[in-house]
């Protein structure tokens, strides 16, 4: 019997990081989420966190979003694994976006990222918070996935790596300090309420908005 996948159907872009870390990251989110309603990610990139983590929180709307480029993936597993409260993604980019309008309302009471910070030069990761920070709710929560430097410093060599690789693509991306990750948190209204230590020497930042900008 010929098991090979026929021509006409394309294997669904894949990140085998997504694989690994969801699980664990949802562990986080399902308590982070509980008192949220509608939910954006952004940079969905393949759309595997957005088709694991919506049908597993189904008080909530799912929102995704991110380069135009990225649709057509996030869009393939959406209709590989469609759930009723998970959203097409929109456009945005956040050199030159506004804050997506969501189509339901009220507006989002929730943001999750992953792998972003580390990615986009720092003047985007300020321009994100500045963006979270004053669009969402007073009690809204800002989740946040990805590696972190610890007072100037790797905490590993794998890190240390990773960091090195990613400069050398784009001088403008790196591993951010978490203190001034913190700082800059705090500057857009948003108090830092768990650091959680995730596999791989991640971390899942989740803060809380506490101040009306």
């Amino acid at each position: 019997m010929n098991h090979t996948m026929p021509r006409h159907i394309q294997p669904l872009p894949f990140a085998q990081a997504c694989e690994n870390n969801q699980a664990t990251i949802f562990a986080v989110l399902q308590t982070a989420l509980q008192g949220s309603r509608h939910v954006l990610e952004i940079g969905s990139g393949t759309g595997q966190h957005s088709v694991y983590f919506a049908p597993r929180l189904p008080q909530l709307t799912w929102q995704t979003s991110d380069l135009t480029d990225n649709h057509p993936s996030i869009q393939a597993w959406h209709a590989a694994h469609a759930a009723p409260n998970l959203r097409a993604p929109l456009e945005f980019d956040l050199a030159t976006s506004a804050w997506p309008t969501p189509a339901e309302q009220p507006g989002f009471d929730a943001v999750f990222t992953s792998n972003t910070c580390h990615i986009v030069a720092w003047p985007l990761v300020q321009r994100m918070f500045e963006l979270v920070g004053a669009h969402l709710p007073v009690g809204g929560v800002f989740a946040i996935y990805g590696p972190f430097n610890y007072g100037g410093r790797f905490t590993s060599n794998s890190n240390q790596a990773f960091d090195a690789w990613l400069r050398q693509r784009d001088a403008r991306s790196g591993l951010r300090d978490f203190e001034a990750v913190i700082a800059l948190a705090e500057q857009h209204g948003m108090q830092l309420q768990l650091d959680e230590a995730m596999p791989a020497n991640n971390r899942t930042l989740v803060f809380r908005k506490s101040l009306p900008q």
